[in-house]
This record gives structure tokens, C-alpha cells and sequence, in this order.
């Protein structure tokens, strides 16, 4: 079974973010979800975003490096949305990385010095009509992801417009975008033990 350091989006480790984990112990696998707002929350995504702000997308990043101090090398790195920096940055330079999930977000490669790693599969998952991930740059940057490492990389879109599908605790949850979800992350993670 895999080892996962699972990071939350904007709102805060919300229940929705705590029982997705739950689901990933349930199927046998460790999961690892530290409070990157240090007990924070927040009912909209925008204020999660100010708050995100507020103290700096490097100190969201640099407490996501400290929650992984200590862990196994060989571990699959998660993120939902806001998530998606510690763990895309995790991946592309702590050595080891078994895999990484980047969900509702992605990053350019080069934010974190350069291409994908060759040995560390990856799974982003999105709608395919969300504005967070379509307009905001996040589709184009998991496709040229995807092509520069294409026997590693893979997106998949799901149709819809919902930005945090995922979290039964937000208004954009879709549940069976969210089970197709959860079904090809297990079997993702089956072969990361």
C-alpha cells in the first residue's frame, strides 16, 4: 500500500478534505494531511484565497515542504487546488517521489526549476469547463506537463464547470465526477507501495 502526503485547497482542511482521506485509509493506503493554514478555514474560496495571500503562497509551499521533513522518500504527493504547489513542488524536487496527484490545479514545470521528473508518474485530474483551470492557465500547463512526459503523465477531464468537485462540504461537489475521481486515484496509488 502507498504512503500519501495529502495537502488541502483554499478553504482549509475542511471534512470533505479529511474524509477523501479517510476513503484513501479505508482501501489500506497511509495518508498524511497537515493544516497548511494552521487551523483556518474558510466557507468561500475567495476568502481562502485572501487568506492564502495573506501569509504568502511561499509559506503555504514552504510549511508543505516541513510537513514532508521526516516522511519516507518514497512516498505519492497530493494536492487539492491550493494543494496542488506543495505537492507539484514536492514531486518535481524531493527525490524518491513514488507518484503525484495534482487535482483542480496545475502549475508550469519550470515554477519548480524545470521539466517533470522522467520517473514520477503523475495523474491531474479537472473539469473540463472550470474557469479556475481553463482560464486561469492550469489546463495549458498540464498538457505541456503531459506531453514532456507522456509515458508518465496523464490528465483527465471530467465535463462540467465545478472547480473543487471533489469536497461533498462545497457547493461545487458533483458525487459521481467525485467517485470516478476517487476510483482512478485507488488505482493509481494500487502499484505505489
Amino acid at each position: 500500500m502507498a504512503e500519501v502526503l495529502l495537502f488541502h485547497h483554499a478553504h482549509g482542511l475542511t471534512t470533505g478534505v479529511l474524509e477523501f482521506a479517510d476513503t484513501l485509509r479505508d482501501a489500506g493506503h497511509t495518508v498524511h494531511v497537515p493544516d497548511l493554514y494552521e487551523g483556518r478555514t474558510f466557507v468561500s474560496q475567495e476568502d481562502g484565497v485572501a487568506h492564502a495571500r495573506k501569509i504568502g503562497f511561499g509559506t503555504v509551499v514552504e510549511r508543505g515542504r516541513a510537513a514532508a521533513e521526516g516522511l519516507p522518500a518514497g512516498i505519492v504527493l497530493a494536492g487539492f487546488s491550493l494543494g496542488v504547489l506543495p505537492a507539484q513542488m514536492l514531486a518535481q524536487t524531493r527525490r524518491g517521489a513514488k507518484g503525484a496527484l495534482l487535482l483542480h490545479a496545475c502549475v508550469p514545470a519550470s515554477e519548480f526549476g524545470g521539466d517533470w521528473p522522467a520517473d514520477v508518474p503523475v495523474q491531474i485530474h479537472a473539469m473540463d469547463a472550470d474557469p479556475s483551470f481553463v482560464d486561469e492557465g492550469d489546463i495549458d500547463a498540464a498538457r505541456a506537463l503531459v506531453a514532456s512526459a507522456p509515458k508518465a503523465a496523464e490528465l483527465v477531464l471530467y465535463p462540467g464547470g465545478g472547480h473543487l468537485f471533489t469536497d461533498p462540504t462545497l457547493p461545487d461537489f458533483d458525487g459521481p465526477a467525485a467517485d470516478l475521481l476517487t476510483s482512478r486515484v485507488l488505482s493509481f496509488l494500487e502499484d505505489k507501495g
